[in-house]
């Protein structure tokens, strides 16, 4: 019975967070679904001939790609802002404690 009860505790653990590169996955994954989604439907749709259809195609292909690569480039920018931010924070939180604890040091020396 013991045991049944640490295993419900374990459950009860916060999941880790999902990495930035799964979550740019994601992103890169969706305008992936969108894009091909979006030209199968303008080609079911389009007015226009063969040839002409194919050219706006390929211009289409070429502004998507541009797309993505800034949206890409975006994502790792505020990726490494993030990063850097976290660094910061975790410098400054561990210089703080450093503090602390040598003036809890040096406390426990005067006494």
């Amino acid at each position: 019975m013991a045991n049944h009860k640490n295993h419900e505790h374990e459950n009860d653990a916060p999941k880790p967070r999902g990495s930035w590169a799964g979550i740019l996955a994601s992103v890169l994954a969706a305008l992936l679904i969108g894009s091909l989604a979006g030209a199968v439907v303008m080609l079911l749709l389009a007015p226009q001939s063969g040839k002409k259809t194919r050219r706006k195609l390929r211009r289409q292909s070429h502004k998507l790609r541009e797309q993505t690569a800034e949206t890409v480039e975006d994502a790792l920018d505020q990726a490494r802002d993030k990063s850097h931010q976290i660094t910061h924070d975790v410098r400054k939180q561990a210089e703080e404690l450093e503090h602390r604890g040598q003036a809890m040091l040096d406390g426990q020396k005067g006494r």
